[in-house]
């Protein structure tokens, strides 16, 4: 005999537990950024085996927490003297031959006769040598802290001439932050260490932490509580009866033309395509996290961690293990490009809708905005790619939770929405994907509430929204974090929403921030939003789409633009978390401008104007990749052009678009011919967007070939990738060649001297002070409206700020071989070095250099061209 209560007892159980479970998973999870943590402390002490002999220690953080010298009177002996005249420093915290160092470090040196401390060229107290060598001296303490430094000749007193006279000889410094910057411990003492000298630095490692073992339990049992709440509402979902649908599409893994295409595209430019700015340092950064005990970003927030953003980067440093070449470590990019073409064509376009799914002009749109948006933007480390990822399937999970009716797939997307909020600082592009699931949670949960109640409901899906807390706090704490951002946020850059126009700013300039590629993406995605919205506004819903579906994903894309107002940085490849959209609202905007759903012939010739506009102003700047990525490149430093510029083609194209929309509403007949009429390749070829991105998506790929074959066999970046299969991992270090001194090989001027050589007879407007004093770079960003102050002060600085290769320009006292009195780069001897330039002040004129000719060396060969 059947019992008919059991499933009403077994929900009754499901019930409790997803209350239970998910508030208890919930509470675990908030508690866990308050949990202790062990620290690491670390200590810098001096000197090391009983010897004086100076050691090289950088601090990522630059300065010490605290700082604690203490050194014997007797130790100053080895300074005194006319055999110690070339010995000067007794202790310092930087070399005393780098630059600047007198404004950055601790320098205890001797200075005439007198034995001086100085830290960050503020002179702290001194005392003449004879005293300090006197029996009375005992010794010379510094101590250094945030707030104030101190230091004292113990032993000594100060003299009659002072205001204090018999005080005890010592200074001190306060009011601004005088700790030293550490790169090590250097002194000019050789020989065996004294007794007493010591000098010790707290190195701060406030975020070399790792969870202690009530922190490991919480978490793992927060987990396990969120994970059986979620299998509670399962079971609560499925009380309604219904029988569970398929988690894939349909045939998901069969391959089409497109597909094939596509998956060629991506796997050829993982190799011959550019790679993205900021590589070089998040993988710097993800290997050494392995040592530093944390994801530390030293390259410009002085080791503080990237939590709560770092999680990505942990991934990419467990990856790095294997190998640190581009090609690997790149591969978790590529299979994400995969995965969202795989996502847009077997999950979103078939919601869009019927006349989507089988619309070819929709999915050749689609692969060819995702394309021009993934290629220039998301082939590299940054977090983007996962962001974009993350996205659609957050969007995908609350399309099923909808068309399911059920909780668990909208708690589901909480989580992964959580997770790509959390990839990095342009993750939260993704607080659109999860508030369109605010509305869809509300329909679901009211319609089960009436059997389980809300609390039931709601409690797994909190528990879903905090489980992310146990990844992001797992082994720093809530006040870690807190001093982490504001850190940030005070060094900078930290930019304000309403500065949101710098990022379009850089868009329209000609550098690769704002090259074809980039902006072409940005501008088609813009217009293709703007169709789709304009449509849905006209008549309800793009004929032919699923309504909700549809308003959702343009929903996503508008709430997702506003909230990159908020990123602290302003960088176009940000624009790189619209790529999976960008591919659905192709879809949505291709079919949109079918003759179905926009009739009139004339609007369908407007929106090809704009198509072609869009071209021309995506034209009207540099083919620029970035570093040594544009190396080869065609049209890598102007605008590009056959005969006429690109751009100039494209904007006539344009018009003549527009005059055939005015002749369509003037004079012909603007009704589309019956639906169906046309052929599949037919269809395809009407659809403008579809064949402006596959032509910039050619453009692309041939561009970064061609920049391969051009110096082959020459480096490359697809020349090294392809290299690495075969085992050279090396890259660019086999062709990279030093030299260790720029004055040696010089070519020897034939029948002339080297000071008349280099301008020679034919020499107009030349000459060897036509060079301006100053040749920094202008600033990109300055300090004006809408600029935060610290690029203002980063970009004003001060000599040490420029450039050390010496390239800022300037001049000096005497004349080089040729007269010249300019300060020649790299350490180029004036005397053997001539220099000439056309700079004048006031306007430029034209001016013309021809130099005597030059000797090759004898060893000269063919190979060396």
């Amino acid at each position: 005999m059947v019992d008919d209560r059991a499933p009403e007892t077994n929900h009754r159980t499901a019930r409790l537990i997803a209350i239970v479970a998910g508030l208890l998973g919930a509470a675990l999870a908030v508690a866990t950024p308050f949990l202790p943590v062990k620290q690491t402390t670390a200590q810098l002490n001096w000197p090391q085996n009983g010897v004086l002999q100076s050691v090289d220690a950088p601090l990522i953080g630059y300065v010490a927490t605290d700082l604690d010298i203490s050194v014997p009177c007797s130790a100053a002996a080895g300074l005194a003297g006319p055999a110690n005249a070339g010995r000067t420093v007794l202790l310092s915290t930087v070399p005393k031959q780098a630059p600047k160092a007198i404004d950055r470090g601790l320098l205890i040196e001797r200075v005439n006769n007198d034995l001086l401390v100085i830290v960050r060229n503020t002179p702290v107290v001194t005392a003449p040598l004879s005293q300090v060598l006197s029996p009375a001296c005992q010794k010379l303490t510094f101590t250094a802290h945030a707030d104030k430094v101190t230091s004292e000749f113990v032993g000594l007193v100060t003299g009659p001439e002072t205001n204090d006279p018999g005080k005890p000889l010592r200074g001190e410094r306060s009011g601004y932050d005088f700790r030293p910057q550490i790169v090590g411990v250097f002194t000019d003492l050789v020989g065996p260490a004294p007794p007493g000298l010591q000098f010790s630095a707290t190195v701060d490692s406030r975020y070399s932490t790792s969870p202690t073992l009530l922190k490991l339990v919480v978490m793992i049992v927060g987990v396990l509580m969120t994970v059986i709440a979620l299998g509670a509402l399962h079971v609560l979902d499925a009380a309604d009866g219904m029988r569970h649908r398929r988690f894939l599409p349909p045939r998901w893994w069969s391959i089409r033309p497109l597909d094939l295409l596509v998956t060629v595209v991506l796997v050829w430019w993982h190799f011959v395509g550019a790679n993205t700015s900021d590589d070089g340092y998040i993988l710097t950064m993800a290997r050494v996290s392995e040592h530093a005990g944390y994801m530390a970003n030293y390259y410009r927030w002085f080791g503080t961690p990237e939590a709560p953003f770092g999680w990505y980067y942990d991934l990419l440093a467990l990856w790095s293990h294997i190998s640190a070449n581009s090609v690997w470590v790149r591969l978790p990019t590529l299979l994400m490009a995969l995965t969202c073409w795989w996502v847009i064509s077997r999950e979103v376009i078939p919601r869009l809708g019927h006349t989507v799914k089988t619309n070819p002009a929709a999915k050749w749109t689609a692969a060819g905005m995702f394309l021009a948006f993934w290629l220039p933007l998301n082939n590299g480390l940054r977090p983007e790619p996962i962001i974009a990822l993350g996205i659609l399937l957050t969007w995908c999970s609350v399309e099923r939770g909808v068309a399911t009716s059920r909780v668990l797939p909208v708690a589901i997307a909480i989580i992964i929405g959580a997770l790509t909020l959390f990839s990095g600082p342009t993750g939260i592009a993704a607080v659109g994907a999860l508030l369109v699931a605010v509305g869809p949670l509300k329909t679901i949960v009211a319609s089960h509430t009436s059997r389980f109640g809300y609390l039931a409901l709601l409690a797994p899906v909190l528990a879903a929204a905090t489980v992310t807390i146990f990844l992001i706090f797992r082994d720093q704490t809530f006040a870690a974090e807190i001093q982490a951002s504001t850190f940030k946020s005070a060094v900078g850059p930290s930019l304000s929403w309403f500065d949101e126009h710098i990022r379009y700013e850089r868009l329209f300039m000609a550098t690769p921030d704002g090259s074809v590629a980039r902006r072409f993406g940005v501008l088609t995605v813009l217009l293709a939003l703007a169709v789709s919205v304009a449509m849905t506004l006209r008549k309800g819903r793009i004929p032919g789409t699923a309504a909700g579906p549809s308003r959702r994903i343009i929903g996503i894309t508008i709430i997702s633009f506003l909230a990159m107002m908020f990123t602290p940085t302003k960088w176009t490849h940000h624009f790189g978390v619209f790529a999976g959209l960008a591919g659905s609202l192709g879809a949505l905007a291709a079919v949109a401008v079918t003759a179905a759903a926009m009739k009139s012939r004339r609007n369908r010739a407007m929106f090809a104007a704009a198509v072609l506009f869009v071209m021309a102003l995506s034209f009207a700047s540099v083919n620029g990749w970035w570093y040594v990525s544009n190396f080869g490149v065609p049209w890598s430093n102007q605008f590009p052009e056959w005969h006429f510029g690109f751009t100039t083609m494209l904007i006539g194209l344009a018009v003549v678009a527009l005059l055939v929309a005015a002749w369509f509403h003037f004079y012909g007949h603007d009704r589309s011919p019956p639906r169906g009429s046309e052929r599949r390749l037919t269809r395809i070829l009407q659809s403008p967007l579809a064949i402006a991105t596959w032509l910039l998506v050619v453009f692309e790929v041939v561009s970064l070939t061609l920049g391969m074959t051009d110096l082959w066999p020459g480096w490359s970046v697809g020349r090294s990738n392809l290299g690495a299969i075969a085992g050279k991992r090396c890259g660019l270090a086999d062709y990279v060649m030093v030299e260790q001194n720029p004055n040696v090989g010089m070519l020897t001027p034939a029948g002339a001297t080297p000071a008349d050589a280099l301008g020679g007879p034919t020499t107009e407007g030349f000459g060897p002070n036509g060079i301006p004093t100053n040749l920094t770079a202008d600033e990109v960003v300055g300090g004006g409206p809408g600029t935060s102050s610290n690029f203002a002060d980063s970009a004003q600085g001060d000599e040490d700020e420029t450039n050390q290769s010496g390239t800022e320009g300037g001049t000096t006292a005497g004349a080089g071989v040729n007269g010249s009195r300019a300060r020649l780069p790299f350490n180029l001897d004036p005397a053997r070095t001539p220099v000439m330039g056309s700079w004048r002040s006031g306007t430029q004129q034209p001016a013309v250099l021809r130099s005597a000719w030059y000797r090759l060396p004898a060893d000269w060969s063919q190979g060396d061209r």
